[in-house]
């Protein structure tokens, strides 16, 4: 079984939170018009300053978002 991997841009500001929810948006676009394995997309706050969006995809996959979108980090999911 392919490990999953979590793809996180982070973003900072007054704004971040809902940035951070408009770009999960995005991502769970992008995933389904490449046909990637997703298994889930979406966006964490924590703080009022720092939110994330996040897509988590197969291992296998990484590279392709990697390429394309340019996350900030990743982490095994």
């Amino acid at each position: 079984m392919d490990r999953k991997i979590k793809l996180i841009w982070d973003f900072h500001g007054g704004h971040a939170k809902g940035t951070a929810a408009h770009h999960s948006i995005h991502l769970g676009e992008f995933a389904t018009r490449e046909k990637l394995s997703s298994h889930g997309h979406g966006a964490e706050d924590f703080s009022e300053m720092h939110s994330i969006a996040y897509l988590i995809v197969d291992e296998k996959d990484m590279i392709t978002v990697r390429d394309a979108l340019r996350p900030q980090r990743a982490e095994e999911a």
